[in-house]
């Protein structure tokens, strides 16, 4: 039910930026469901191989460089949804940024008022 619960907070989330960053772009609310379940897959299996590959920078750059890897993951997803654009790699790292924060920031307080 949690997994459910968070990709459902995490399309409104990604829907609800497309329309406030101009740099991205989400075509329908069921392109946002489809974009959420596919980042929470290349979260599971594509991002742990590109920090254990990147690690040496990621420890020089005291894990900065996190931050690169989950524009990548933006970009990435961007070329597996159809109607999902992102107009460049800032516009990835801004959208991967306030998606974390945000869909963080919702998924508790959804959590906090069913205790």
């Amino acid at each position: 039910m949690n997994i459910i619960l968070r990709i459902i907070i995490s399309a409104i989330v990604a829907f609800a930026l497309s329309y406030l960053l101009s740099g991205v772009h989400i075509q329908s609310f069921v392109t946002a469901l489809i974009l959420a379940i596919v980042l929470g897959l290349l979260n599971i299996f594509v991002k742990p191989l590109l920090i254990i590959l990147t690690l040496p920078i990621t420890i020089f750059t005291f894990g900065l460089f996190l931050f690169v890897i989950n524009a990548l993951i933006i970009l990435l997803a961007a070329k597996f949804v159809n109607g999902f654009r992102v107009d460049g790699f800032w516009w990835a790292l801004l959208f991967s940024l306030l998606l974390s924060v945000l869909t963080s920031f919702f998924y508790k307080r959804s959590t906090q008022s069913e205790n």
